[in-house]
């Protein structure tokens, strides 16, 4: 049985993230041999965001498709770069006449994977429905190979859609909530979920941000401006066995490396 491993890597947050990712991936490609990487960015510049820069630095390291979330469009230069780029994901369930596209693909060694990006509607933003998006990609696809990365604020929604895609995705990711969750499986039909993969970013944060900050923001409830914590960075992510010839995952396993 022929099987191939996919590498996904949760939202990489501020400059303590790039330099995470940028000083860890070759060890975790060595480590893990994956045959595709796909990275969270949407926090990359400063937070919240990322800029073209950014994006082509992570497809210098090795990033085959970099996928965004409710922070896509933050920077503003990004949008002529989501117009172009073919190696770039925003959430396909925005409004029409958005830049960019909501589905990515990638071929090595034979194997064509298409990379989804949706957002979640409970306490997010407001997007479209994102099941009958995520209906309606499923039926543009032309493999068994797919990749969803479900960007999304609750448990019970992510759980769902990974429900929804059991045994018409190979892999089912949660993003978002930076914290990395002990429910990764492989459900009935055959397709790899974990409600979020966490974050890569600065360790002892909170999410990222300066814990100093977020504490005052608690203790008094008055507006902080938030920052990205000064902190080393960790990398969270996942890895996935997939077989080639049905596209059905075989394995899914939890990454934290600390950089």
């Amino acid at each position: 049985m022929s099987v191939y491993r996919v590498l996904f890597i949760g939202d990489v947050v501020g400059r303590p993230g790039r330099t995470a990712l940028a000083s860890g991936l070759d060890s975790l490609k060595e480590s893990y041999k994956p045959l595709f990487t796909i990275v969270n960015g949407e926090n990359a510049a400063g937070g919240v965001g990322i800029t073209p820069a950014i994006a082509d630095e992570f497809l210098k390291l090795g990033v085959d498709v970099i996928t965004l979330g409710n922070h896509a469009f933050n920077k503003r230069e990004i949008s002529s770069y989501l117009a172009t780029s073919k190696q770039i994901v925003r959430p396909s369930n925005m409004p029409a006449g958005v830049p960019g596209t909501g589905m990515a693909w990638v071929t090595k060694e034979g194997v064509r994977l298409a990379v989804l990006n949706v957002c979640g509607r409970v306490f997010m933003e407001s997007y479209d429905d994102p099941f009958a998006e995520v209906e309606r990609l499923l039926k543009e696809t032309d493999t068994p190979h797919i990749l969803l990365d479900f960007h999304a604020e609750a448990t019970s929604e992510k759980v769902a859609m990974g429900f929804h895609c059991d045994g018409r995705a190979s892999i089912v990711v949660g993003t978002h909530t930076h914290v990395q969750t002990a429910d990764e499986q492989v459900l009935a039909g055959g397709t790899a979920f974990i409600t979020d993969v966490g974050m890569t970013g600065p360790r002892n944060s909170v999410l990222g941000m300066d814990r100093e900050v977020i504490l005052q923001r608690f203790r008094t409830t008055l507006p902080q401006r938030f920052q990205v914590a000064e902190e080393e960075g960790v990398i969270c992510g996942v890895v996935v066995d997939v077989q080639k010839d049905t596209g059905r995952a075989l394995a899914i396993s939890r990454i934290r490396f600390e950089a």
